[in-house]
């Protein structure tokens, strides 16, 4: 009988999961919440583009067309891109579009069978002949549900969507003491274009954040207002938003994106040669960020506004941090239409918001929260099971405990994609799923349960190292070719993808690479 893989989500993991889950036969059941494709993409605010350079983001086997010559195209481009893939690889029509999973629940083995396997799933495979999942959907149309019961199911539910982070305030200092209007970020995105320009227009507005999202917002809102009702960004941290991918004429992905650059970064589960050499290229790892610093700091004029970061660049891009800064934003701080002002903690009041340690409050209007998404606890909430739903996160103070960044050892039938982070995420997605399917097709089979948390211990000590207090981002992003290259061997390729010595040491890497062997 032919095994049933359910996917969850049909953003760009889910299209992917789907499009290599076909490769090998299977007929898959995409589940998607809204009416569209594109996950993160539907719905963002209007001056919103591409984060990744285009080369660096595109699918291995469907580059962008000759029409997009923008190298980081806008919303409207990046979706008809994801379209023309779903179209050209006839994704469509396995997808269940308005259809919500409202939890998944895993039918078979108990809880403490479970725990005393020694092998994933208890046989090491990705299916079982005792072990079903059931998927309860409801279609967002007319409310029925329906119950699915499947082989494997795939997540692809990402961290940046549905679920807003919004910050915890003693009682009466939160939004509620405010006369104020407060939204998420996410609630502004929502709008159509026309509507958040109307929103936003003739009030004073505070955006609280320093990420990409708050830096758009900040900018349309002092496009909106001007000098006469300036936009105040209340961060906590300054962040090494860059301007451009070639500081001091010299692309980035020289500096951090090929094996050269990976040798300078101690990696799990090296050997005695490769730790060796990168403790004796550590200095050249902190010169690079010094000289990328430096051109940040020439380009934006960062020390002129006080906003020169106290950690390294190397540490932000570890983490997967990196934003583009928007074009013309420090113009616009200059000119006094955005307002920075720093904000270790704050609270609500009647006029708008107070800073800790300050008593006049800042008077405002609107207060949009830019504070990022509860990945976390998205990802969480789809088990209906309590140990499931306990185990999936790990230890508060350890990252998420993936295999290879895609399964957990302790729950079967099951693969999560995209969760962690990369400095490219649509094709390290790419790779994960091609992965996932190969596991399915049995091309390979995965350790013990004990190898693969000890796996997952060592990269946590990696990230931990080089992240800081952003490891439960779980980060690729100073690895990808060498978190690539375990993908590869465990897929039987060839993790060296290019044609000489120079050329694999100090050539970057990137999707066009990966292209089937």
């Amino acid at each position: 009988m032919e095994k049933q893989v359910a996917i969850i989500g049909a953003g760009i993991s889910g299209l992917l999961a789907c499009k290599y889950t076909v490769s090998k036969g299977f007929n898959p059941i995409v589940f998607e919440a809204r009416n569209s494709i594109g996950g993160v993409w539907i719905n963002t605010v209007e001056t919103t583009k591409l984060q990744t350079p285009k080369p660096a983001f595109q699918f291995s086997d469907f580059p962008w067309p000759d029409s997009v010559s923008e190298l980081f195209p806008n919303q409207s481009q990046v979706l008809d891109y994801l379209q023309s893939y779903a179209h050209h690889f006839d994704l469509l029509k396995h997808i269940k579009f308005s259809t919500k999973v409202l939890g998944i629940k895993y039918q078979g083995a108990s809880d403490e069978e479970m725990q005393s396997w020694s092998l994933w799933g208890g046989n090491g495979e990705p299916f079982s002949s005792r072990g079903k999942w059931i998927v309860e959907a409801q279609d967002t149309q007319n409310l029925s549900t329906e119950v699915y019961r499947v082989d494997f199911v795939i997540l692809c539910v990402g961290r940046f969507s549905d679920v807003p982070n919004i910050p915890e305030f003693p009682p009466d200092k939160g939004p509620e003491a405010f006369h104020g209007d407060v939204i998420h970020a996410m609630d502004y995105a929502n709008m159509d274009y026309e509507s958040a320009r109307d929103f936003v227009r003739g009030r004073r507005v505070t955006v609280v954040g320093f990420q990409k999202f708050a830096m758009d917002i900040a900018m349309e809102c002092s496009t909106a207002n001007g000098v006469e009702h300036p936009c105040r960004v209340l961060y906590r941290t300054e962040h090494w938003n860059i301007p451009d991918y070639i500081p001091w004429g010299v692309p980035l992905a020289y500096l951090y994106l090929n094996r050269f650059s990976e040798l300078m970064v101690h990696k799990p589960g090296e050997g005695f040669l490769l730790s060796l050499l990168a403790t004796i290229l550590a200095p050249l790892r902190l010169a690079f960020s010094k000289f990328v610093e430096s051109d940040v700091k020439k380009k934006l004029r960062l020390a002129k506004f006080g906003m020169v970061p106290k950690h390294s660049f190397i540490q932000e891009l570890n983490s997967c941090l990196i934003a583009t800064v928007p074009h013309g934003f420090y113009d616009k701080v200059e000119e006094g239409s955005i307002i920075l002002k720093k904000a270790p903690s704050f609270s609500f009041c009647k006029e708008g918001i107070k800073v800790q340690g300050e008593d006049t409050p800042l008077e405002t209007d609107l207060v949009i929260l830019a504070t990022g998404f509860k990945g976390e606890k998205k990802l969480k909430d789809i088990f209906e099971s309590k140990t499931f739903q306990d185990c999936i996160l790990g230890s508060p103070d350890a990252a998420v405990p993936l295999y290879r960044e895609c399964i957990h050892p302790r729950i079967p039938q099951l693969a999560v994609i995209g969760f962690s982070e990369s400095v490219a995420n649509l094709y390290t997605s790419e790779m994960r799923c091609r992965w996932t399917a190969e596991l399915l097709d049995s091309t390979f089979k995965l350790p013990s349960i004990k190898e693969m948390e000890k796996h997952s211990a060592k990269w946590d000590q990696y990230l931990k190292r080089y992240s800081g207090p952003y490891y439960r981002r779980s980060c690729i992003g100073a690895l990808h070719i060498w978190y690539n290259d375990q993908l590869c061997k465990d897929m039987g390729w060839n993790p060296k993808r290019k044609k000489g010595f120079f050329a694999e040491l100090f050539e970057p890497y990137g999707p066009a690479d990966y292209v089937s062997p």
